[in-house]
């Protein structure tokens, strides 16, 4: 497996800061992009300048080329120069501490697990597996052990999934996410891969000795889609199609969690026929429409890139405002059907949870939406990472469906 995925990436290049050039998007954003130049660094420091040159990919103005923006450039070089002349030259850094390398070595692998993801697939995992839960006696340790067999196993898929989307797209995210260990030259491409074969194969291990065929089933289709999705390989790389890159998301996220993980508790856990209930069925339906949600808004505060590399998301066909009120109609929509659902539950305590909790959420998305100011990535990429928010407050109340 690492023999074959080293074959699939380029080796990133190091850059440094040289020029900058101005690269217009459809809201008259002007993005810095950089045109560098390979220079040797010390291997093992990721000094003070590299941060600097983090600043300059990621700088942002919007307009045109005002005064503000000249000054804004010349106090970013002003500040980089100074550095450069200053006492520890870039040869000559100080040496870290063991508890530095150790710090720094965490928050790299932090980033590169994305864990906006990590906490939305075990949350996700937790929800539906209490689901299957009948009466209070079924809050076993063998319900405990099920569920966090299914939740490490899940984890370490993820992060194989989550870590070869970055190896496949190191270039394209040294504009968009130039603050992931691949693009900013944290992690070597060997290192990349050695991370992410190592999960790959962690997570199947676990979910072949634990027995379960429901979660072995969910890990695999998983383990294809991901890598059909990002690899760049002939035929695969499905991240090119917009429409086939949202079937992706929208199997893993929608239907796959919501029907594997539940039937790994209601089969193999608790030795039960494997019934599709109503709260799951709720479940899958309104996941459905939450993970078509996250796969067009995530290519929103990535136009730029994608649109240098030649990736053809909805956001860069149809542009960023008009998808951004596309995902917040299909969450209201989501959300209108969810309160229906509650009126028609016979359960009172599940019916004021399911209506005032999907009412409540469905005010909060539009209140924020309208406030969105769509010439900043930053204020769009802020309310992606709301959405997720929104993806967990869900699946506390899916339990509550019944």
């Amino acid at each position: 497996m690492e023999s074959l995925l080293i074959g699939s990436f380029h080796r990133p290049s190091i850059p440094i800061a040289a020029e900058f050039s101005p690269l217009k998007t459809s809201s008259h954003a002007i993005v810095r992009v950089l045109k560098c130049k390979a220079w040797k660094r010390p291997k093992k420091h990721y000094s003070t300048s590299m941060k600097l040159q983090r600043q300059y990919i990621t700088q942002e103005h919007v307009g045109g080329s005002d005064l503000s923006t000249i000054a804004a450039d010349k106090k970013l070089k002003a500040r980089f120069l100074v550095h450069a002349s200053s006492e520890h030259p870039l040869e000559s850094q100080p040496s870290k501490s063991p508890w530095d390398s150790v710090h720094d070595a965490v928050d790299a692998f932090y980033r590169f697990s994305r864990p906006h993801t990590i906490i939305g697939t075990a949350l996700s995992i937790i929800s539906v597996s209490l689901l299957a839960v009948e009466k209070f006696s079924d809050f076993s340790p063998l319900f405990f052990t099920g569920v966090l067999e299914a939740i490490v196993a899940a984890l370490f898929m993820n992060i194989y999934i989550v870590g070869l989307n970055q190896l496949s797209d190191i270039e394209i995210d040294k504009v968009n996410k130039p603050y992931l260990p691949l693009a900013s030259g944290e992690y070597s491409v060997q290192t990349g891969v050695i991370v992410v074969s190592s999960f790959a194969i962690l997570s199947f291990w676990l979910g072949w000795i634990v027995g379960s065929w429901p979660l072995f089933w969910a890990l695999f289709i998983s383990f294809v889609l991901g890598t059909a999705y990002s690899i760049n390989l002939p035929l695969l790389r499905w991240k090119r199609f917009a429409v086939v890159a949202a079937m992706c998301i929208f199997a893993v996220r929608a239907v796959i969690v919501q029907i594997a993980f539940y039937l790994h508790i209601q089969t193999y856990v608790y030795r039960r026929p494997a019934v599709l209930s109503r709260p799951l069925i709720f479940a899958t339906a309104f996941m459905s429409f939450f993970s078509v949600v996250i796969a067009l808004f995530k290519d929103i505060p990535d136009i730029v890139g994608d649109k240098i590399f030649g990736i053809q998301s909805f956001t860069v066909r149809l542009g960023q405002e008009r998808v951004f009120w596309i995902c917040i109609g299909l969450l209201e929509m989501a959300y209108l059907v969810a309160i229906v659902v509650g009126a028609a539950s016979s359960n009172t305590w599940s019916k004021y949870f399911t209506i005032l909790g999907h009412a409540a959420l469905a005010l909060l998305l539009w209140t924020r939406a309208k406030s969105v100011d769509f010439s900043s990535k930053a204020a769009i990429t802020s309310f992606y990472m709301f959405i997720w928010k929104l993806f967990y407050a869900e699946y506390l109340l899916i339990p509550l469906v019944r």
